[in-house]
């Protein structure tokens, strides 16, 4: 009656291929746990609303009776306790605190901020790409971006200082000592005052985002490549992204559904034309940016390594990073799932990914000592300390583990394959998945400023080199038309500017490689040249031909590193078994 190998419609749940972004929305609003929902809208939400909305009461309580009440000699002392205080604080927490500190920060742009600013950008920017010509110039197109980023940021600023006018009637700033004995009223002034300070913030940062966006130098499609000058040093590098290894024989992945391959036969017989290649015309490196499972599973991993197992050559080569789907997928089934912060499943897939990149190049990878401010040790060194902690909690999950190990997977990116010689190609590569609790909302990227430091550390160490900067999300959204608005919303970095920004120093002696977005793309923003890879799974049938390239690198006489006319290798699709 119907072949259980070619699926049904329950392999569609959470298609974005086979269903529209409000389908998948309305789905989600009946298939969420409402305990759940209640419990993580509390501690991720409401609590931090009321924390920050308590704030200026409580300091203003302290102000006015507490010091009113104390020595003068006490007060002079003050000053000097309180420095003592932060000094302590800053030595038993640290880096952790932080790490902290900048998450909070950024996942309040992720919330706040970033939708509705990326929204209000790509309106005006699609609505722009639809009313003028097709056949603008690059520097007309450039110039509409900037425009868009910078209209979007005044709307949001006017919608944030609106909301701000409606808020203040309600909210309340000076506290008094009574309020201490009924503080259950201080909660309704208290989120009148997180709205207040959020929408403000909101007000104030969108004017900066847009502002940033659009003096940055815009993104452009890359008009040529350069011929080959003589004397240069070249290397060979294929690229692949979003493998999207599933666990069963017919499994489809997430977002194709039916839409997509079956199985894991497509990395099969991409791994066979790579090793094809490799014997034919030796490669140097084989980067894959992340995504190499669906959702992060056990099985996910077990059959990645058995495709990979029959190509020893290729894995000598082979360089691996974090994408969302090995980490931030709750449940690949259903999208309205949610992680506690207190559930054990995040730190169970970031340890799952660090023993499969240790199994991957482990011996060859080497983590950035930022206490020192220098290379260190290889990361199967790093880990070799941690590897007891590491079983007992995929054993048990214990609260206390999952603390100890959380501080590891921040600590060991980035990985660094170092120049050889030191004036050669490096690799650095990311973690830039963002702290989400959430599967529909897996795919937001971020890049810290730990990282960044890190990378500025190496770069200063081999000054001579030029590298590859591999991560999973897309810096910047591509300048190209979009078919849709959904096309280009939502999965960008968030502090993408930023760390383009940063990153403008190795402008010539860089390449930025990416995957996440399962198309193609060689581009440039402000000299650094950024590659986006297709997935060789996710944007076709069985039976459709899917791609991927081999980048030839060249560093010239000057040092400036090159890219030359990539090399397109077709993976020819299978008919279907009947």
């Amino acid at each position: 009656m119907i072949d259980p190998r070619k699926g049904d419609v329950e392999d569609d749940v959470s298609s974005s291929k086979r269903h529209s972004l409000v389908s998948l929305g309305g789905s989600l609003l009946s298939e969420i746990s409402l305990p759940r929902f209640f419990m993580a809208s509390i501690l991720l939400v409401v609590l931090p609303g009321v924390l920050i909305g308590m704030a200026p009461l409580l300091a203003s309580i302290w102000v006015g009776v507490v010091l009113s009440k104390v020595s003068a000699s006490f007060t002079e002392w003050l000053p000097v306790f309180f420095l003592g205080a932060l000094a302590v604080l800053g030595w038993v927490g640290g880096r952790p605190l932080l790490r902290f500190a900048e998450s909070g920060f950024w996942s309040l742009n992720a919330v706040a901020v970033q939708p509705g600013y990326v929204l209000c950008r790509e309106s005006f920017r699609h609505l722009a790409e639809v009313l003028l010509p097709t056949d603008l110039s690059q520097d007309r197109r450039a110039t509409t971006r900037a425009a868009g980023a910078a209209l979007s940021g005044l709307a949001l600023c006017g919608l944030a200082l609106w909301v701000v006018v409606v808020a203040w009637p309600h909210s309340r700033w000076v506290g008094t000592s009574s309020d201490l004995t009924s503080p259950h009223l201080l909660v309704g002034p208290a989120l009148a005052n997180a709205v207040v300070l959020v929408a403000g913030y909101l007000a104030g940062a969108a004017l900066v985002w847009g502002t940033a966006d659009a003096l940055m130098a815009q993104p452009r499609d890359l008009p040529s490549f350069p011929p080959l000058s003589p004397g240069s040093r070249t290397w060979r590098v294929a690229h692949l992204s979003d493998l999207h290894a599933v666990g069963e024989r017919y499994g489809f992945r997430i977002e194709s559904g039916r839409m997509g391959a079956r199985g894991n036969d497509r990395i099969v017989q991409t791994l066979a034309q790579l090793d094809r290649i490799h014997a034919e015309k030796p490669l140097d490196l084989i980067i894959i940016t992340g995504d190499m499972t669906d959702a992060g599973r056990s099985a996910e991993w077990a059959e990645f390594f058995d495709a990979l197992a029959p190509h020893q050559g290729l894995s000598k080569l082979l360089v691996a990073l974090p994408g969302n789907h090995d980490l931030n997928v709750i449940d690949r089934a259903n999208p309205a799932r949610l992680d506690l912060p207190t559930s054990p499943k995040k730190r169970l897939r970031q340890i799952r990914t660090i023993s499969a990149l240790n199994a991957l190049h482990g011996s060859r990878m080497r983590i950035v000592d930022k206490e020192k401010g220098v290379l260190g040790a290889t990361l199967s060194s790093v880990l070799e300390s941690h590897l007891e902690d590491i079983t007992a909690f995929a054993d048990r999950a214990s609260l206390r583990l999952s603390r100890s190990l959380g501080d590891l997977w921040a600590s060991i990116f980035p990985m660094v394959l170092p120049p050889d010689p030191e004036d050669g190609l490096g690799v650095i590569i990311l973690n830039s998945n963002a702290e989400t609790h959430f599967s529909f909302t897996n795919a937001l990227g971020l890049v810290s400023a730990e990282q960044v430091y890190a990378i500025e550390i190496v770069t200063r160490q081999y000054p001579r080199a030029c590298w590859i900067v591999a991560l999973h999300h897309h810096v910047v959204e591509y300048p190209d038309r979009a078919k849709a608005l959904s096309e280009r919303i939502g999965t960008a970095l968030v502090n993408g500017s930023w760390f383009v920004r940063r990153l403008q120093s190795l402008a010539g002696r860089a390449v930025v490689m990416h995957g996440h977005r399962h198309v193609d793309w060689i581009g440039d923003c402000g000299g650094l040249l950024i590659v986006s890879a297709p997935s060789q799974v996710m944007e076709a049938r069985d039976e459709d031909d899917t791609f991927f390239y081999v980048h030839s690198l060249a560093i010239d006489s000057g040092g400036h590193l090159r890219l030359m006319i990539p090399e397109r290798i077709t993976v020819p699709g299978q008919p279907v078994a009947t």
